[in-house]
């Protein structure tokens, strides 16, 4: 099985994470099952102090540049990595540029801000902060980080999937939101090479389906805008290298509308006591759509974060 990932290098990179990040809360929630019809767990990657699962991939990424250089470093971010950047850029010295849309979630926006990096914003979407940041980069010399690009987001967020085969007895099903890919690309490999038998299956919006259109055609489907509430997996344009990874390590990949994400988050708020953000209900909104294909497993779902706009979030599931 061949990946860009490396299962020691994994390991290696479970050693350097800050341990704030590390050992996040996996148990079975047995509230959701009589919605689901399947055996529900959770890993609650919201537990940390930038409440998404990207400071696990920037503590490897920032351990590494804190060693060989350099300081100064630029992110593009829908606003989870830009936090994480800067939380493990600011204890190891490092100088953070994060490149946003003004229209992020301004929650994501402020602690950004409040984590010390300087926040450039731009007028456009992702793509287009991807392109101010690369831009940046050439233009000041520092190194441009790219989500999912580099292979230390990745095998960041790989130690979660080593923390789920060393820790549940048994899962059937691992639901994994799809994005720019990391989560699903570093979990998969893991999985897959620990326990081949379980399914690694993706989530993505239908208003967002460029990764899972490029899954399907086994190549690189871009689109030309995004419409969806899950801003944090809300990309045009997948990177080739990741799609590669990722057509080695997932079994399928699926999308699921609007209504069911918010349902979602509706359900983990009502029976799991959790706020979560629109990418983070992606495994939940995939069981409720699809409950026969799921009937009698037991299916891990990563929540993935819980950066979210209060008042959005109101609207979204009710006061």
């Amino acid at each position: 099985m061949q990946t860009r990932l490396n299962t020691s290098r994994i390991r290696a990179a479970h050693r350097v994470i800050d341990p704030v990040f590390l050992d996040t809360p996996l148990y079975r929630c047995e509230a959701l099952e009589p919605a689901l019809g399947c055996t529900v767990s959770i890993k609650l990657e919201t537990a940390n102090p930038v409440r998404s699962f990207k400071g696990r991939g920037t503590e490897v990424l920032a351990s590494r540049l804190a060693e060989h250089g350099p300081r100064a470093v630029v992110c593009a971010s829908a606003g989870n990595l830009g936090q994480a950047l800067a939380w493990s850029g600011r204890g190891r010295g490092l100088d953070v540029t994060v490149v946003a849309s003004r229209f992020a979630t301004a929650a994501k926006l402020d602690r950004i801000r409040a984590l010390g990096a300087k926040l450039v914003l731009v007028d456009g979407d992702h793509e287009m902060a991807r392109e101010r940041a690369a831009a940046i980069a050439r233009h000041d010399g520092i190194r441009l980080v790219e989500d999912s690009l580099d292979i230390e987001t990745c095998e960041g967020a790989a130690t979660i999937g080593l923390e789920l085969v060393d820790t549940v007895p048994s899962f059937d099903t691992v639901l994994i939101a799809l994005g720019g890919g990391a989560l699903a690309t570093g979990v998969g490999h893991v999985v897959k090479a620990s326990a081949p038998e379980v399914e690694v299956i993706c989530v993505q919006p239908q208003g967002a389906p460029a990764m899972t259109r490029s899954w399907h055609g086994r190549r690189v489907v871009t689109t030309d805008s995004t419409d969806t509430i899950a801003d944090g997996v809300a990309g045009r344009c997948p990177i080739p290298a990741v799609l590669d990874d990722l057509l080695v390590v997932a079994d399928d990949a699926v999308l699921v509308q609007e209504a069911s994400i918010i349902a979602g988050m509706r359900m983990l708020l009502d029976h799991a006591g959790l706020v979560v953000e629109p990418s983070a209900a992606l495994g939940i909104a995939a069981l409720l759509e699809d409950r026969d294909r799921f009937a009698g497993r037991h299916v891990v779902t990563i929540v993935c974060g819980s950066n979210v706009d209060m008042d959005a979030y109101h609207r979204w599931v009710g006061r």
